[in-house]
């Protein structure tokens, strides 16, 4: 892969088609309008359910994955897909025609997800994300897991992963340098060397009065996580030009920190709170820094 990938959401329901399409449009204009459009090479596309009932924005029905991917294909040519699915509320059988249709409509990798947040356990029967690994391991190129590093106990529990069958490993939004390190006390402990693509988040100045990204990245009693609350909302509460720079800079600084370690490298994008001309321009900046299209160089 060693590729770019911008997160487009699924719009509501009620948009229809024309709406989807119309959202694809609009995020392709603003990545060739800020610079963006020459490195992405993938869209990645989360499927969208229901979580704690104390998310800080909202959440009515969403457009199914497939759907979305193919309203929003004839607007933006070459580029192509990736997704999340959600794998336990799904039986094998399920599971299976749900990949093989994802792959039929032209999907190059899916990323495995496991119980949402405050859904309880016995209403996720089905696989789990590593017992799906290794199902799709001889049908699926590109089999990804979450990777969450400051999540306690993630070493053991990627490294399982990876031996299941896991070849890449979608981050968590990333606000500290916290990767690095864990990164290097895998590459330490493990032979697999998956591909890692490191997901970095826009922060806008409305994160002050919502904080959306500050519920998603939440894990009451982890420390590491608290501080990088504290970077998200100093992040927001900067001009834009500070959290250009604060952002750009946590980006060198992982980036910096983990190319030397073996493991094939890719970026996600991600603006939780919609994709915005001053998003791209924050990602485009953290690419003139170092892109996978450059992986020959040092950053």
């Amino acid at each position: 892969m060693r590729t770019v990938a911008l997160e487009l959401v699924p719009p509501e329901l009620d948009g229809g088609a024309g709406g989807a399409a119309a959202e694809g449009c609009a995020a392709v204009e603003l990545c060739h309008r800020h610079g963006l459009a020459e490195h992405v090479r993938h869209v990645m596309i989360p499927g969208i359910i229901a979580e704690d009932s104390d998310r800080p924005v909202a959440l009515p029905p969403r457009m199914d994955v497939l759907d979305f991917w193919e309203a929003i294909r004839p607007s933006i040519g070459t580029i192509s897909g990736l997704c999340a699915q959600v794998t336990v509320f799904h039986g094998e059988q399920q599971l299976s025609d749900r990949v093989r249709r994802l792959r039929e409509a032209g999907m190059d990798g899916i990323t495995f997800v496991g119980k949402p947040h405050g859904v309880p356990v016995h209403d996720a029967p089905g696989l789990t994300p590593q017992e799906a690994v290794a199902r799709f391991r001889g049908v699926l190129p590109h089999r990804g897991v979450v990777l969450i590093p400051t999540r306690r106990g993630e070493l053991d529990r990627f490294d399982a992963k990876c031996g299941h069958g896991a070849n890449f490993a979608l981050t968590q939004l990333l606000y500290s340098d916290r990767i690095v390190g864990f990164l290097r006390e895998f590459a330490d402990r493990s032979e697999h060397r998956p591909e890692i693509l490191l997901s970095f988040g826009f922060v806008p100045r409305m994160e002050q009065h919502v904080h959306l990204i500050d519920w998603l990245i939440h894990d009451r009693g982890n420390d590491v996580v608290r501080q990088e609350q504290e970077f998200v909302a100093r992040a927001a509460s900067g001009s834009l030009r500070q959290r250009r720079d604060d952002l750009v800079d946590l980006y060198r600084r992982i980036l910096d920190g983990v190319h030397d370690l073996g493991f094939p490298l890719s970026v996600h994008f991600e603006a939780p709170y919609g994709v915005s001309g001053a998003a791209c321009e924050t990602f485009a900046a953290m690419l003139d820094h170092w892109s996978p299209e450059s992986t020959e160089e040092s950053p």
